[in-house]
């Protein structure tokens, strides 16, 4: 008998009569964009939840790296990892930026801090840091090189819904953070994305980046870009808000779940949780060690595939392999050992809210039982 299919993840879903009510509002006041009266209570509701001064909402998680880098007036190099999803270097080619890669910690694979002044040049203006499965990179030390050199601090924040440290949204360090909503994430609004800054004079700085570079109705004042979150999404998003929190304390399950029955498994590495982070689970990435597991990564990856259990191998390949990337000096094996080896082992096994004992023990069966 075949196997339902056990998904790395699930979107979360808003109550559909409650959607269809806001939809209703929607179709009655017949404004869907431009800034509408969802998309302004969403901004609030996401700047309250997040613990953060000033959030703009996007259409996706892309545009805000875009804008950000557009709005901070980034030139010439910028430091990043290229343990991260394509649209982290992405933003920086669309910019003419040249992205300039360092090697990752070992125990979190967000990029090394300890890597990163040997890679300042002249032209280096900023540090696009990750963090890597909404795990907080090392922030003092970055925002330390940064004041040291007179550089920018853009974080990449699309994994990292709802992170604290010390109680802190992680989000507010840096000169600018962005998320990504996209149905994957944590929390979603089917598309989507945000930027959190610190003070009102660049949030409407962002929101004319964000509309073409509209000041008003005949001034445009920047070479913007539409990029603006539509009413459906906002009022999508309004719903899921009320429902992420359950959502997360459901991951949270099945992350020690998997991390009880792992334990011992030989050639099985994984990370734990960090003291004073408040995590949102929206990855459990496992590190296969071929000789000591007695199976490689893409083995165990087809096994689990043959067996209707679809992980991810998040994130490989390291975008510096890609052929946009490859042919940078930074992009070497050897200067990125750390992030090879990883890229190399990992695979992020199924997590979200969905799922039951059932699945989890058929995961983690899969693994064990070689």
């Amino acid at each position: 008998m075949r196997k339902d299919i056990i998904t790395v993840t699930s979107p979360l879903l808003p109550n559909l009569e409650s959607f269809k009510d806001l939809l209703e509002e929607i179709w009655e006041s017949k404004w869907i964009t431009n800034n509408g009266s969802f998309h302004k209570q969403l901004e609030l509701a996401l700047s309250k939840y997040l613990k953060v001064p000033y959030v703009s909402l996007f259409t996706n998680g892309t545009l805000p790296l875009i804008t950000a880098l557009q709005a901070l007036r980034i030139t010439g190099e910028v430091i990043t990892t290229p343990f991260s999803f394509v649209a982290t270097t992405h933003s920086l080619w669309w910019n003419g930026i040249k992205p300039v890669f360092v090697d990752i910690d070992p125990h979190n694979g967000c990029i090394d801090p300890n890597k990163i002044e040997a890679a300042i040049t002249p032209r280096t203006t900023a540090i696009m840091p990750v963090h890597v499965y909404g795990t907080p990179c090392d922030t003092k030390a970055i925002q330390n090189i940064a004041d040291k050199y007179g550089l920018k601090v853009i974080y990449d924040a699309a994994h990292a819904f709802g992170v604290e440290f010390n109680g802190e949204s992680i989000l507010n360090a840096g000169d600018l953070s962005t998320l990504s909503f996209h149905a994957t994430k944590v929390f979603n609004t089917i598309e989507g994305g945000a930027m959190i800054m610190h003070d009102e004079k660049t949030k409407q700085r962002i929101d004319y980046l964000k509309n073409f570079g509209f000041a008003n109705e005949i001034e445009v004042v920047a070479p913007g870009i539409n990029s603006k979150m539509d009413e459906v999404r906002s009022a999508f998003g309004l719903l899921n808000l009320k429902e992420v929190d359950d959502s997360i304390n459901k991951r949270q399950i099945v992350a020690t779940k998997y991390r009880e029955a792992l334990r011992n498994t030989k050639g099985i590495t994984y990370w734990n949780d960090i003291q004073g982070v408040r995590h949102n689970y929206s990855y459990f990435p496992i590190f296969v060690d071929t000789e000591e597991y007695g199976m490689s990564r893409d083995d165990l990856y087809t096994k689990m595939k043959r067996n209707n259990i679809y992980g991810r191998r998040y994130f490989y390949p390291l975008i510096s392999t890609f052929s946009t990337y490859r042919g940078l000096p930074s992009a070497t094996k050897e200067n990125l050992p750390i992030a090879t080896k990883l890229a190399n082992e990992v695979i992020c096994l199924p997590i979200h809210h969905l799922l039951g004992q059932e699945d989890i023990n058929r995961v983690i069966d899969c693994i064990v039982n070689k």
